[in-house]
């Protein structure tokens, strides 16, 4: 062997091995992906056929077993929100809830329990957390992102729809600014504008806890991140003008299922 071969073979060699040291770049959420196809329908789930599912059951222990520290910036945040989507579901089926999220571990008289939100059950990579420490604690500080909120679905139909694919990394961009635009423009018993009163009907979304603050800090600022998601024309003026009133619309806390959906004539 020529010393130039013995070259060719030694670098291949350490190629090979620094390929199969480096850490993964991308999970792995086509297990997710399939199940939301085949049970979300118009945002709604059907949370027996997720109980039912051993894929779901397995696509649960990926995440327990994962941990998402080493992946790319936008891998991570799509990690993070699947979790969360996915643990929420797991949460009302272990509860078997079917009315309301908050339902779960409701307090009772003198009798004080977590609330749904504050329950350390879902594991990622082999930590416990709660709902809360994932969009409180790691995605809205880690990430800020005001779009994770249409995105992360807390289980209510007054919630932004969940969408029917699980997101990747690789499409994440696409799919916040697809979920913003279906939120904020096409979902008019939650967010509208009416020009003729100058009126902007918003969801609540932008005022639980201190999320209007990842939107701006105002309801001026509410407007114009509103505003980006619309074509121009008078609804989008308005907004850009911060010269209206808000009105905050109805949150509906009863839960997101087919079956509510059914009821409510959101789904046939």
């Amino acid at each position: 062997m020529t010393l130039l071969t013995l070259r060719r073979v030694t670098t291949t060699a350490a190629l090979l091995f620094t390929a199969s040291t480096l850490p993964a770049q991308t999970v792995d959420h086509s297990a997710f992906d399939g199940l939301l196809k085949a049970h979300v329908a118009n945002g709604l789930v059907d949370y027996d056929a997720f109980k039912a599912s051993p894929v779901f059951a397995g696509y649960l222990r990926l995440l327990a077993s994962t941990n998402p520290a080493p992946l790319p910036r936008a891998e991570q945040l799509a990690f993070w929100i699947n979790a969360y989507n996915a643990y929420t579901i797991q949460l009302i089926n272990t509860k078997n809830e079917r009315e309301s999220i908050r339902n779960v571990n409701k307090s009772l008289g003198f009798l004080k329990f977590k609330g749904p939100w504050s329950d350390p059950f879902a594991v990622v990579g082999g930590k416990t957390y709660t709902l809360d420490d994932i969009e409180q604690r790691t995605i809205r500080p880690t990430y800020k992102e005001p779009r994770i909120h249409f995105a992360l679905v807390c289980a209510a139909i007054g919630c932004p729809p969940l969408r029917g694919e699980a997101y990747t990394g690789a499409r994440l961009e696409a799919q916040l600014n697809d979920q913003a635009v279906l939120f904020l423009t096409k979902t008019p018993t939650k967010n509208r504008v009416d020009v003729a009163t100058r009126t902007v009907y918003r969801s609540q979304v932008f005022s639980f806890s201190d999320y209007m603050q990842d939107f701006g800090g105002s309801e001026a600022a509410v407007g114009r991140f509103i505003a980006r998601y619309y074509p121009a024309g008078p609804e989008k003026t308005l907004l850009e003008s911060g010269e209206f009133k808000a009105v905050k619309t109805d949150y509906d806390w009863s839960l997101n299922s087919q079956s509510n959906g059914r009821r409510l004539g959101l789904l046939r």
